[in-house]
């Protein structure tokens, strides 16, 4: 069984956002008493944690898929619902993340460093927070949001300050055991080490660490061998060390063309972090222990410092040449470090949207139009499209941001196809006459008898003047008792003088 893994490829599933709720307050002589239908919970996201206990990804080998926790569903009595729980993964310093496009999205390097992988979906609002003035009950909800999904791939390049690269056999193991307490496999076989090994290496104040890289080939570049798998463990070092071996038995090798070897390898790798051949490079000739290892070390360290490397005579087995080697590397290390510039504290950079930012584009297809942008998907995805009501809430949405405008203006008629996210519909223009706010309205307030305050007003003012008018025809007829004489009478007399 593995137990080093340095790139894996997650499945991950950001946690679903809670539906909203639509629900009406009710209690005894007071049956509608307005929404209070509460908001869902937002869902969990997934986020990588760099953990300095953690040294491999062993453990996202054995379990690829990781999904965060999704948020419930708001109740009534403004109850909201509980968001859903992040899901954090311990990963290792140095780890990459790259998307399944191989786009790098993020470099995690220091303790602590926290990277968003999947977002979790919104909470759907529930009817008391879509209430308006012109919508006093809705009778709908919104729906939560899917949290994001998908898949990346995390590749580990270790972090460490000096690299050991060679042939296989070079005895770069039997280094890095021999200045450090690191103690990786040893045998007298290729390919003994499987797995990079590193190594804390204290020379005078300074103190750095030692990355052993399995062997390469010539080829590795192209991925003979362990090349692609182990390369890349080098790209963040600060300094080379070419282990180069002096008492191979090998026909056609020889430190020098070793060392050209591995270097074409390291020209022709393409790294993210800059090339190899750019690097402090240092030449270690090992195995001098060996009577004829040293002939040839005293032979070709003429030629290689005439190529600007330093050359050092080592022996990992007898300890021989390691203090003047560690020295020489803490000091190409303290320079590198003193070279680079000041970190500085990470700044939070807001970028709010342009003025004349519409938040879509739309295009014209043979099929019909296609509106892209984050808010209309996102609303989309929010709507229920059983609830007639919630349709009509979108449809004023849609018109408020300029979507029904625009597409008028690009030349869509009525009945034309518009898709927007995974829906097409029909495109039907708002009526002229009609604000776009009247569609989505409550039909219950449509249909209420209830009499508004104007017309109350102008039933009181009809029935004071009808009283008035009634008062005033009483007051004629006492009149007209007090002289004795009423209508009839005169009327009787008018007749007589006819006569």
């Amino acid at each position: 069984m593995a137990g080093f893994i340095d790139r894996v490829v997650l499945h991950l599933a950001a946690g679903n956002g809670g539906h909203g709720v639509a629900s009406v307050h009710r209690e005894k002589f007071k049956p509608l008493g307005g929404p209070d239908g509460g908001n869902g919970g937002r869902g969990g996201d997934v986020v990588l944690v760099v953990d300095p206990n953690v040294h491999t990804l062993l453990d996202f080998h054995h379990h690829p898929h990781q999904r965060a926790g999704n948020g419930k569903q708001g109740a009534g009595s403004h109850r909201n619902g509980a968001d859903g729980a992040d899901l954090e993964l311990r990963v290792p310093d140095g780890t990459v993340v790259i998307a399944a496009d191989g786009t790098v999205l993020a470099d995690l390097t220091g303790t602590g460093t926290r990277f968003v992988a999947a977002r979790g979906g919104r909470g759907g609002l529930g009817n008391a927070a879509l209430a308006s003035t012109r919508r006093k009950v809705p009778g709908f909800a919104l729906l939560g949001e899917p949290g994001e999904s998908g898949d990346v791939v995390l590749e580990l390049k270790s972090v460490a300050d000096v690299g050991l690269v060679g042939y296989p056999s070079a005895g770069k193991s039997s280094l890095i055991a021999a200045i450090s307490a690191a103690r990786p496999k040893i045998a007298d076989y290729p390919f003994t080490t499987l797995v990079p090994n590193l190594g804390v290496v204290a020379a005078g104040e300074t103190t750095f660490t030692v990355a052993d890289v399995p062997g390469l080939i010539p080829g590795a570049a192209q991925g003979r061998g362990l090349g692609l798998d182990f390369l890349r463990h080098v790209e963040r070092c600060a300094v080379l060390l070419h282990v180069l071996d002096c008492a191979t038995l090998e026909p056609g090798r020889d430190p020098v063309s070793d060392l050209e070897a591995i270097e074409n390898e390291l020209a022709a790798y393409d790294g993210t972090f800059g090339e190899l051949l750019a690097k402090p490079r240092l030449v270690a000739l090992n195995k001098i222990d060996v009577p004829e290892a040293r002939e040839l070390a005293d032979l070709v360290r003429p030629e290689l410092e005439a190529r600007g490397l330093r050359v050092f005579e080592i022996s990992a087995v007898a300890h021989l040449g390691l203090r003047e080697l560690t020295f020489a590397l803490a000091e190409a290390v303290a320079a590198d470090r003193a070279s680079r510039p000041e970190a500085e504290p990470a700044r939070i950079v807001l970028r709010p949207a342009a003025v004349d930012e519409a938040g879509f584009t739309i295009e014209a297809g043979p099929e019909g139009f296609v509106v892209r942008g984050a808010k209309p998907e996102r609303w989309i995805r929010q709507t229920n499209f059983d609830n007639d009501e919630a349709v009509g809430y979108l449809a004023d949405r849609l018109a408020r941001l300029g979507v029904e405008a625009e597409l008028a203006r690009l030349g869509a008629l009525a009945g034309d196809a518009v898709t927007i996210g995974e829906v097409t519909f029909d495109f039907q223009p708002a009526e002229a006459e009609f604000a776009p706010t009247v569609r989505g309205a409550d039909e219950r307030l449509e249909e209420s008898t209830r009499v508004g305050a104007s017309q109350r007003l102008a039933a009181r003012r009809a029935r004071r003047a009808h009283a008035d008018d009634d008062s005033a025809d009483d007051d004629n007829d006492d009149d007209s008792a007090a002289d004795g004489t009423d209508d009839d009478s005169a009327d009787d007399e008018d007749a007589d003088g006819a006569e």
